[in-house]
């Protein structure tokens, strides 16, 4: 039996991505640094934030390498660290196996995250429907094809294994690839 084909699920997008972290921030430290991370470099929150480990980061803390083993596209992906994301990593004391969440070799749950943006989410008065802990990968995925303009650049840092899976994501997101100007035109004289 085949499966059907999934609906498309629009993560909306967030407008003010610093007042709402600064919300996440006053609710948990852990959630806040998750999605910093989602949002500056674009990595997936409940895998490849998850388990991120100290070792993940080279020593300025400047960029993160992941095997290919550790993130869905099944290739090695090493994304830069913004410099508004440095002063929450802290690795003071932590061996290169610790888990950046738990400060130990195990991480937590898997739907620790879920679990924690559930909470966030019943009490946030920013929040808008539609609006997910993915929004923060897809914002930033947004911003990142704006300055680029890059299709190829925006599956780089995403990490996405082909130009298909970018495409898809972008017209997920609403995104138009092509502007006014751009459409044909008609002069009527």
């Amino acid at each position: 039996i085949s499966k059907k084909k999934e609906k498309a699920v629009l993560h909306k997008p967030i407008r003010n991505v610093a007042e709402l972290l600064t919300e996440i921030e006053s609710f948990h430290p852990h959630l806040h640094l998750c999605c910093l991370l989602t949002f500056g470099c674009l990595l997936r929150p409940h895998q490849e934030v998850r388990l991120l480990t100290w070792g993940d980061f080279n020593e300025a803390c400047t960029h993160i390498a992941l095997s290919g083993q550790r993130n869905k596209s099944g290739r090695n992906r090493i994304v830069p660290i913004p410099e508004y994301v440095r002063p929450f990593l802290k690795s003071d004391g932590y061996n290169q196996k610790d888990n950046i969440f738990t400060g130990t070799d195990r991480p937590y749950n898997s739907d620790y995250f879920k679990t924690l943006w559930s909470r966030f989410k019943a009490q946030s008065s920013l929040l808008e429907p539609e609006q997910t802990l993915y929004s923060f990968r897809h914002t930033g995925a947004i911003q990142v094809f704006r300055q680029t303009g890059s299709i190829h650049a925006l599956q780089t840092v995403m990490g996405h294994s082909n130009m298909q899976v970018t495409l898809g994501y972008l017209r997920g997101l609403e995104v138009p690839h092509i502007s006014q100007s751009q459409m044909p035109q008609l002069r009527i004289s």
